[in-house]
């Protein structure tokens, strides 16, 4: 009785959670579903209101408008730039700081560490840093946009941690036949880390891809502003695209929005193209570096 008792209860709590998250996944899903529908809906329609899910009035005119404008492909240039070096270089400084904090040998190895920890609730705050970064001559350059916000004091800790999950076997027995700190870190390390380094990188990756508060307040220059940047001088400008949509011969085929969304579901594809390869790295790389036996 008891066992029958037991199987009930479990379907029970299987059914729900199952309800449970395909109602989140729904939620979750139904923005950019409506997005994709909405760049692809006639202007008329999605300023109508008509467009709810699926596309109304099927016109690809906002996605030709939005290829043809050269800042567009100027701005994509710039966030592949941007984020391609960028997380290349936040990760050779994120894995050698956390291979440092992770030796026990370290000299005032808590100390460091509790530093680190430290930066994730306090900071200096976003006056001094403007300050800063203007006195290193960042201002307007592309290499300030990469080199300002290099580490990421979770990242750190996050790599620190499956570092030290590393058997200690395995460094003495590298250290016996002569590896230097370098050679183990590159050799045995970086190889035995694969899950975390790409959740890391993951996690750089997408921050620098959505980027867009300090590049706003660092770039001047049009050809060298991201993609998010450009998306919020759309936005900004609403008025003036609009009335230039007005005079256009296909402003019954794509309007204001319909080009906003149609620049917001090319943003997206970078992301939806790389992450199906990676997601098999990033719940091993979360679970295994975030807990620490």
């Amino acid at each position: 009785m008891r066992k029958n008792k037991f199987f009930n209860d479990e379907k029970i709590f299987v059914f729900i959670n199952y309800l449970i998250l395909t109602l989140l996944g729904i939620m979750a899903l139904y923005p950019f579903l409506y997005v994709l529908g909405a760049s692809l809906s006639s202007g008329r329609a999605v300023d109508t209101g008509r467009v709810t899910l699926f596309p109304v009035e099927f016109t690809i005119d906002a996605y030709i408008h939005v290829f043809k404008d050269n800042q567009f492909w100027i701005s994509y240039a710039n966030t592949l730039f941007y984020t391609f070096v960028g997380t290349l270089y936040s990760m050779v400084l994120t894995s050698m700081g956390a291979y440092a904090l992770s030796k026990k040998k370290l000299m005032f190895r808590r100390e460091l560490n509790l530093f680190v920890a430290f930066t994730m609730w306090f900071n200096a705050g976003m006056i001094p840093t403007y300050l800063n970064l203007r006195d290193l001559g960042f201002i307007d350059s592309r290499l300030g946009i990469i080199m300002a916000f290099g580490m990421q004091a979770f990242n750190i800790i996050l790599l620190r941690n499956y570092f030290e999950g590393v058997p200690e076997a395995i460094d003495e027995a590298a250290t016996i036949d002569g590896a230097n700190e370098f050679k183990k870190f590159f050799k045995i390390y970086l190889p035995l880390s694969k899950p975390a380094l790409v959740t890391v990188a993951l996690f750089y990756a997408i921050g620098r891809w959505n980027g867009f508060f300090w590049t706003m307040i660092l770039i001047r220059d049009t050809n060298k502003i991201s993609l998010q940047v450009y998306l919020r001088t759309l936005i900004i400008d609403k008025a003036n695209a609009a009335e230039e949509i007005a005079n256009n011969l296909l402003s019954l085929s794509y309007s204001y929005d319909t080009l906003i969304y149609a620049i917001i579901v090319c943003s997206m594809i970078p992301v939806i193209l790389v992450y199906p390869y990676i997601q098999k790295y990033f719940t091993k790389g979360i679970m295994v570096g975030g807990v620490k036996e």
